[in-house]
């Protein structure tokens, strides 16, 4: 066996001079653990590099210490105890900690009407800081959803309106006929036009939460928004779908303003920015909102 000793060149000293707000991994392929599943993730992790004089960080300490994410249900706790490894492996070095997880939760939803059920991916992510022994958690969260514009909905209804008048003036009204008429291509001759839509949110946590609330905020949001896309359907589904859109119709702005103040009411947020994009069908472009929010301190 070689009994020489190992160059170790970030123990070297830099060339130049000049400390580094952030040098670390990203992308780092992992499993954890989150809302009792297994997950596969992609960290991002780094530290400062606060002494100017050294070459490097030791980025092997820091991919090792993300070992402890493997075995226990992602927390606030847990993350604040992996950031405090990193900055023990690099004393002298190091005052900043940062940690960003990328995951999909997945979540098993119920169908409207009918006893199936499907899988739904949430793209989530959680970011810690551990900054002068000040730590720090955000969520960001995406929510997709169903939107039908009020605007081709009240130009739809003129349509039809003008056909009846244009199909029944100057006739007597038979209920067969209207009923007929109600359930044709020839009358109900337009059609509001809708459009996938997705919330985007970005959440600060309160300091003392224990865990981390994806669930009850997927669900508050989709409750909120109220027209939460499918996974398994039948007819029956479809049909109530379809229900569920023309009773709820909304521009971006709505959608917006229903989120923020059903964000207020969720436990353990302190503030928030979110952004939803309704991918139009009708334009080329997206019709985008975004709003904001902050509690108060006492």
């Amino acid at each position: 066996m070689n009994s020489m000793t190992l160059p170790d060149i970030a123990a070297q000293a830099a060339r130049q001079t000049l400390p580094l707000e952030w040098v670390g991994m990203r992308g780092i392929a992992l499993p954890v653990l989150l809302e009792g599943q297994r997950l596969s993730a992609k960290a991002d992790a780094g530290v400062s590099l606060d002494d100017g004089e050294a070459r490097g960080i030791h980025m092997s300490r820091l991919y090792l210490a993300l070992e402890a994410l493997e075995q226990k249900n992602l927390s606030p706790a847990l993350l604040h105890q992996v950031l405090k490894d990193f900055l023990q492996s690099h004393e002298g070095l190091s005052t900043r900690a940062y940690l960003n997880i990328h995951t999909d939760l997945l979540l098993k939803r119920s169908a409207l009407i009918s006893p199936l059920a499907g899988w739904k991916s949430y793209p989530a992510s959680i970011f810690a800081s551990l900054i002068n022994e000040v730590f720090h958690v955000e969520l960001k969260i995406e929510v997709p959803y169903s939107s039908t514009c009020p605007c081709s909905a009240a130009l739809a209804r003129q349509l039809i309106q003008q056909k009846f008048i244009a199909d029944f003036a100057n006739k007597a009204l038979q209920h067969a006929d209207v009923l007929a008429w109600l359930g044709s291509t020839q009358g109900i001759l337009a059609t509001p036009h809708s459009q996938r839509s997705t919330a985007q949110l970005h959440l600060h946590l309160d300091d003392f939460i224990d865990e981390f609330p994806l669930s009850v905020i997927i669900n508050d949001a989709e409750a909120a928004l109220g027209t939460a896309v499918q996974t398994a359907v039948k007819r029956a589904d479809e049909q109530a779908f379809a229900l569920a859109n023309g009773q709820n119709l909304m521009f971006c702005e709505d959608a917006a303003r229903r989120l923020n103040l059903a964000l207020r009411r969720t436990p353990g947020i302190s503030a928030f920015q979110l952004r939803v994009i309704h991918a139009e069908s009708l334009h080329a472009h997206d019709a985008v909102a975004e709003s904001h929010w902050q509690r108060e301190q006492a």
